[in-house]
């Protein structure tokens, strides 16, 4: 059986694969990592429809001469899904109160919904608290609905736009325990909020210019290895900050911040913009 992705071949050898599904099945975890994800199928030169695909997955490999699967960017996905949930929030905004207690059940069903559940999941739990329950303001989501596209569509101009906040944020690292100690929680508590904001754009970016191609290929594998290295060991000590915190323990709160935290963010930082660059 010649199997093609994209109408290009595919050179792979099958083991233990008897099933069109299972072929898939290995396949996915592949395109996952690639950025990619399975969009169409075409066996035999028929375009297999929604209603086919369980029949299709059954098929024995021995039975198929040609395999032909569709891939789509996720990147592609997402931004239109995002694009989407704009208009849902415009829709949703002039709808009348009655309206708008239904307008959830029906969202969540819609394309965007459902790829927004799956993949992009605290942006959906603000989708559920203002479509259903009314606790994130719609004004709000849209704002950060906005930031979420902006980060997909324009990821290197994001990226570098985060630098000015991230020296400020990180000066205000130091100021924490002396914030702690005087009673300023407010001030803490924002420091705190500030800070965990910025580094989870960071990563979000940072998958971005993994499944978007923007490492340099010559060390593609090598320099992922080191910059996910260097994610995990600074959401270790983001979460002993965070534990510090919530103990008001101003003295491991200060030695965290000052020569662990606020340290580490920013080499993360310059790493990645170092080493992601979309190739021309």
């Amino acid at each position: 059986m010649e199997i093609q992705i994209n109408d290009q071949k595919l050179d792979v050898n099958l083991d233990n694969e008897k099933t069109i599904g299972e072929i898939l099945s290995v396949l996915e975890k592949w395109l996952s990592h690639s950025g990619h994800i399975l969009s169409g199928l075409c066996i035999d030169g028929f375009e297999i429809t929604a209603s086919e695909v369980e029949e299709a997955f059954s098929k024995e490999i021995d039975s198929v001469k040609h395999l032909n699967i569709k891939t789509t960017p996720i990147a592609e996905i997402a931004a239109s899904s995002l694009v989407a949930l704009l208009d849902d929030i415009k829709e949703y905004e002039v709808l009348n109160f009655k309206d708008k207690s239904e307008f959830f059940n029906n969202w969540k069903n819609s394309a965007a919904g459902k790829f927004i559940e799956s993949e992009i999941h605290d942006l959906y739990q603000l989708c559920v608290n203002t479509f259903s329950h009314g606790e994130t303001n719609s004004k709000d989501l849209y704002s950060i609905t906005e930031e979420r596209l902006r980060e997909i569509t324009e990821p290197e101009k994001e990226f570098n736009n985060i630098e000015t906040v991230l020296n400020d944020i990180c000066e205000k690292l130091i100021d924490l325990p002396l914030d702690i100690q005087t009673g300023k929680d407010i001030k803490a508590a924002k420091t705190i909020q500030l800070f965990t904001a910025v580094t989870e754009k960071i990563i979000r970016i940072f998958y971005q210019f993994d499944t978007q191609g923007y490492f340099l290929s010559e060390q593609k594998t090598k320099t992922r290895e080191i910059l996910v290295e260097q994610i995990s060991d600074f959401t270790g000590i983001l979460k002993e900050l965070l534990e510090a915190y919530e103990k008001n323990d101003s003295v491991l709160v200060g030695d965290l911040a000052e020569y662990e935290a606020s340290v580490k963010i920013k080499e993360l930082y310059k790493a990645i913009l170092q080493n992601c660059r979309r190739e021309k």
